[in-house]
Order: C-alpha cells, then structure tokens, then sequence
C-alpha cells in the first residue's frame, strides 16, 4: 500500500483512494470481517497483553484478575461510550430514527454503519475504570495511568481503519499525497485518518511507552494520564484544521471558527496539563507503594 503511495505521487494526477485496491473486508465464505471489526480486535488484544506485561513491574496497582475485568468492562465502554457520545454530540437523530428492511432496526445500534465518537468513548471507559475501582478497592489515578499507556494501540488502528473504509477524510488540499475519496467529490482531499493515526496513534504510543520504561513516571499518580489526555486531545485539535467535519456540523463550524471536535478536545486539554502539574508538584511514591485509593 505504502509503495502504491508513493508511486502515484509522483505522478501529476491525484491519488485516486479507490485505485489502490484496498480491501474493506475479508470475505471468509460464510461471513464477512470487516477491517473496523479487526481493527477493535487488535487494538483490544494488544492493550491487554501489553497491561499484562506492566502489572510485573515493580508498583503495579493491580493483579491480573483485575486487569482482565478491565479488559471487559472498558471494551463496553469504548464500545457504548463512543456510540452514545457520537449520538449526542454529532448526531442526536440516531436517538429517535429507525431503518426498515429486513427487520427494523434502531439505528443507535447500527454499529456497522460507523459513527463513533473518542470523547464519548474516554467518558465510557473511565465509566468502567470507576467500577472496577470501586468494587476492588483499587487507587483510581494510578489504574488511570496504566490503561492510558494501552490507548494508543487502539487509537492506531482505529485510524487505519477508517483510512481503509474511505471515510472521515480531510479538508480539499494541493499536495502531492493528497488523495480523492468516493463520495467526496472530485477534489483531492488531506487523508487526514492517517495523520490521526500517526499523531494520536503512533506518536502518543512512543511517548506513553518511554514514559513507563524508561523513567519512573509511574510513580507520580495522574502523570500518564495527564500526559496522555493533553497529548491525544493535542494531536486531535490540530488534525481537527485538516479533517472535513461532518456534513450536518460544518455551519456549526463556520460559525464558531472551531469544529465540534476541537471545542471538545480544549477542556480535556486544560484537565490533562491539570494531571500533569499536580503530579509533577508532589513527591513521588517509593518503589512498590500504592497510592491511596
């Protein structure tokens, strides 16, 4: 795919999305698996195993059984988080509007017809942070810390995933890599998913991985999860200036100067600095303490 890039930009026509051949799905006969699907899967897998991997080090606030009830009940929040916040920051008509086929289906739950929303899914999995916590007895901030490392992952290919279906693409742009998508018109466009995927995927993924091996970041409570909320909300309202907002929110856009996600992404950037001084400004714990819960 990377070659295919690379070569067209070379030449003075833009890059057409649909002539690099890229599949959405594979098709295994009796059932089709879409790449969004695989992308939720290896995003989730490689969180878990790479939490499993951090709750050896020394100070760890949590034992395996815990980090596996995480797994659950924070693949629900991203899940139901991401669905109800894009229902009610971007389209609130999913609440009362249903599609007729086969059968009738709500289109809240149309999952397959995309539309998740990263803040609604940040509020669902603290939503499953705080139960897991609060039935375990477990210090909040610090298991914060350990699942922000992981998010990353997700958030990679997540982005690739959309990049793959064609959809949440960029602003009209004149550059050599800019691309023309189906049903976006004949201009080429910023393939702004993989800007995402670079900034708040592969970018954030290597400064949450330095911060935990190598340096004692986790032991200051609130220090990763402030550097990842400032981080991947930073990395958000910047690619927010290439990406094209969603049709029914551009007048709000026009508007305000800001799209939707970028008013959104501005408090969670002032509460991730927020994290980061006030762990910054207290002592850090000792080796193989616990914070209190």
């Amino acid at each position: 795919m990377l070659l295919s890039l690379l070569a067209a930009a070379t030449e003075t026509a833009p890059i057409q999305f649909a002539e690099l051949g890229i599949p959405r799905a594979i098709d295994l006969g009796f059932f089709e698996l879409r790449f969004y699907s695989l992308a939720y899967i290896a995003g989730i897998a490689l969180a878990f195993w790479h939490l499993t991997r951090m709750i050896k080090a020394p100070g760890a606030p949590l034992v395996k059984i815990h980090a596996e009830d995480l797994f659950f009940y924070c693949t629900l929040g991203v899940i139901l988080g991401g669905r109800l916040g894009y229902a009610v920051f971007y389209q609130p008509q999913l609440f009362t509007s249903f599609t007729e086929g086969e059968f009738v289906s709500w289109n809240l739950l149309r999952l397959w017809d995309g539309g998740m929303s990263f803040h609604g899914g940040v509020l669902g999995v603290l939503a499953a942070i705080v139960w897991v916590c609060s039935r375990n007895r477990l210090p909040f901030l610090r298991v914060c810390d350990y699942i922000a490392v992981n998010v990353p992952f997700g958030m990679f290919f997540g982005r690739m995933a959309n990049f793959v279906n064609g959809e949440l693409w960029g602003r009209p742009a004149d550059l050599p890599w800019a691309m023309v998508f189906p049903g976006a018109g004949n201009e080429p466009r910023h393939p702004s998913q993989l800007y995402e995927a670079g900034l708040e995927g592969l970018l954030m993924m290597v400064v949450m991985l330095l911060l935990f091996w190598a340096t004692r970041a986790r032991f200051r409570p609130g220090l990763l999860v402030g550097v990842f909320t400032a981080g991947i909300t930073s990395a958000r309202f910047v690619v927010e200036f290439f990406r094209e907002p969603d049709a029914h929110l551009m007048e709000f856009a026009r508007e305000t100067g800001l799209s939707m996600g970028q008013w959104l992404s501005i408090p969670m950037i002032l509460i991730g600095l927020f994290f980061v001084i006030r762990a910054l400004a207290r002592p850090p714990l000792a080796s193989g303490a616990r914070a209190p819960a």
